[in-house]
C-alpha cells in the first residue's frame, strides 16, 4: 500500500489508496460545495447583506454546508437586491442561532483551511506547534494550528459584526467579541475534532488500512462531515449564549 509512516502503526493513505467509491463521493460533494459557495457569492455580491461580514461568511459555509445552507440562505439570509427595499422579516430563534453557529463556523472554516494548507505548504510550523516535542503524531500538531487560526479569523469575524453597530472604542467591541464568540469557537471545535479523529483514528482504518493524506478528497470531505459535526456541539451552546444575552442574535 501506498504511502508514508505518520506513526509505525499507522500509513498516510492518498487518493490511489482508496475505493473509487469514495474519491468519486468525496469530489462530487466537494465539488457541489464549491459550486454553490461561488453562487452565493456572486448572489450577495448583487444582494449586499446589511451586515457587511455575512457577505463573506455566507460563502464560506457553503463549503461545509452545500444545499442544506444553500437553502438556509435563501429563506432566512437573502438581501433584497442592490438599491432595493429589504422588507423587515421576523426571523425565529432557532435561525438566529444556526446564523450565529454558521457565523462561528465560517470562521472556523477558514481557519481549519488556512492552518492545513499552510502546514503543507510549511512543513516547519507543525514543530512550533508542539511536534517532536508535545506530540509525536503531526496531526495533533495540526489541531493547534487549527485551532489558532480558527479562534484568530472567528474573532476577527464577530468584531466586524460587532463593531459598525457599537458606538464604543475598538477595545470594548474587541472585548465584547472575545466574549461572545470564545465558547462558540471551543464548542465548534470539539465537534469538528470529535468526528476528525473518529475517521482518522478509527473508521478510515479500520476500513482503508490508514488516515487520509491532507492533499486528498477524501481527508476534505471528512472535514466536511465534521464541520457539520461542528455546528451540532456549537448550536446548543450559541443559542445558550444568545438567551443569556453574551451574544446578539443575528
Amino acid at each position: 500500500m501506498a504511502g508514508g509512516l505518520i506513526r509505525a502503526d499507522l500509513v498516510i493513505l492518498h487518493t490511489a489508496d482508496f475505493p473509487a467509491w469514495l474519491t468519486v463521493l468525496s469530489v462530487a460533494s466537494l465539488a457541489v460545495a464549491v459550486a454553490v459557495a461561488g453562487w452565493t457569492a456572486v448572489d450577495v455580491a448583487r444582494r449586499p447583506q446589511s451586515m457587511g461580514v455575512m457577505s463573506v461568511v455566507w460563502p464560506v459555509t457553503m463549503l461545509f454546508g452545500g444545499l442544506l445552507w444553500l437553502r438556509l440562505y435563501l429563506r432566512w439570509g437573502r438581501a433584497a437586491p442592490r438599491g432595493a427595499h429589504d422588507a423587515q422579516t421576523e426571523v425565529p430563534l432557532r435561525i438566529s442561532v444556526a446564523t450565529g453557529a454558521s457565523h462561528c463556523g465560517a470562521g472556523c472554516t477558514l481557519g481549519d483551511l488556512v492552518a492545513e494548507l499552510g502546514l503543507v505548504a510549511v512543513p516547519g510550523l507543525a514543530a512550533v506547534a508542539g511536534l517532536g516535542t508535545v506530540f509525536s503524531d503531526e496531526m495533533y500538531a495540526r489541531w493547534v494550528l487549527d485551532f489558532v487560526a480558527a479562534y484568530l479569523i472567528g474573532i476577527a469575524f464577530q468584531y466586524a459584526a460587532i463593531a459598525p453597530m457599537a458606538h464604543q472604542s475598538a477595545r470594548r467591541s474587541l472585548w465584547q467579541a472575545i466574549k461572545a464568540d470564545t465558547l462558540s469557537i471551543t464548542s465548534w471545535q470539539v465537534g469538528m475534532y470529535g468526528l476528525m479523529a473518529l475517521a482518522q483514528l478509527v473508521v478510515l482504518p479500520a476500513t482503508t488500512g490508514g488516515r487520509a493524506a491532507v492533499l486528498t478528497p477524501e481527508f476534505w470531505w471528512v472535514m466536511q462531515l465534521a464541520m457539520l459535526a461542528g455546528f451540532a456541539t456549537a448550536y446548543p451552546v450559541n443559542w445558550w449564549l444568545i438567551k443569556i444575552g453574551i451574544k446578539e442574535a443575528m
